[in-house]
């Protein structure tokens, strides 16, 4: 029997976050990467997943995440993928949602991060429900 898929919420709360949201997603996919997560990132426009490839080469410079933006010739061996909407990219045991839709389908975990923008945080209470009903574990943390 496969363990009951997680939903982690991030809430936003250091100043380094608020400032840049992107690290954090960047600091998950490092440890997602480290755990030996295959991990795939659904961006919210394909201007964010640009934004996000150039972030995870030089947010540390002592870290080193394989990652790509999906096209169509992306490599199914990339760790890490991201993806914007106009791909249907297949699901991978971690993803990290930056959409506003809740992620349908099968996953270890998802990863939603909470902007500190209280007025943005409606669509992830929509969600937490969701992930909710379908009977899936929630944790909240603080970041």
């Amino acid at each position: 029997m496969s363990p009951t898929p997680r939903a982690d919420f991030y809430v936003i709360s250091k100043d380094r976050f608020k400032q840049e949201p992107l690290l954090l997603v960047c600091e998950l996919a490092r440890k997602a990467n480290s755990a030996g997560l295959w991990t795939l990132i659904r961006a919210r426009d394909a201007e964010q997943a640009e934004a996000l490839d150039d972030l995870l080469w030089s947010f540390d410079p002592d870290a080193y995440i394989p990652h790509q933006v999906v096209s169509d010739e992306q490599d199914d061996l990339t760790p890490v993928l991201i993806a914007a909407p106009e791909h249907d990219t297949p699901l991978r045991p971690v993803v990290i949602n930056l959409r506003d839709d809740a992620v349908a389908g099968s996953f270890e975990r998802v990863l939603e991060v909470v902007p500190d923008d209280e007025s943005a945080r409606e669509p992830l209470r929509a969600r937490w429900r969701d992930y909710k009903a379908r009977g899936m574990a929630l944790q909240k943390f603080d970041m």
